[in-house]
């Protein structure tokens, strides 16, 4: 590898780091933390209602790990458990209402900031390949 390839490698990390530091910051001051936003963001991504492995696999969590996570979300009103109609035993995550909309504009605001960082990062990538 060249240098300029090391270069591009640690410039497309850094810009990653900044759109993380980005999404961070947005959760936080809806108050939430990057865990609970994802965790929201995948419950909502699956179009439906999804068990606590899900979540744990989609945020690559140790089950009790998800638990923990899905218990605070369920403590802020955000998400809602259901018994599922196959399997009493398993509970199946919805979003409420209130996550509903917050997560509606936790979105907005983060298609807008990949909207601004869609060009240097088709051209890092560019510079990578």
């Amino acid at each position: 590898m060249k240098v300029a390839d090391y270069a591009a490698l640690a410039d497309f990390r850094h810009a990653l780091r900044q759109f993380l530091a980005f999404s961070e910051g947005r959760a936080g001051e809806h108050g939430l933390t990057a865990q609970q936003h994802q965790a929201l963001l995948a419950i909502r991504g699956a179009g439906g209602a999804v068990t606590v492995g899900y979540v744990a696999e989609r945020l690559i969590l140790k089950p009790h790990s998800a638990t923990g996570l899905v218990n605070r979300l369920a403590a802020q009103g955000l998400v809602a458990r259901q018994a599922s109609q196959v399997d009493r035993r398993v509970a199946l995550l919805t979003l409420t209402e209130k996550a509903e909309d917050l997560l509606a504009e936790l979105s907005a605001t983060h298609r807008e900031e990949i909207g601004r960082l869609r060009p240097l990062l088709i051209d890092l990538l560019d510079k990578l390949t």
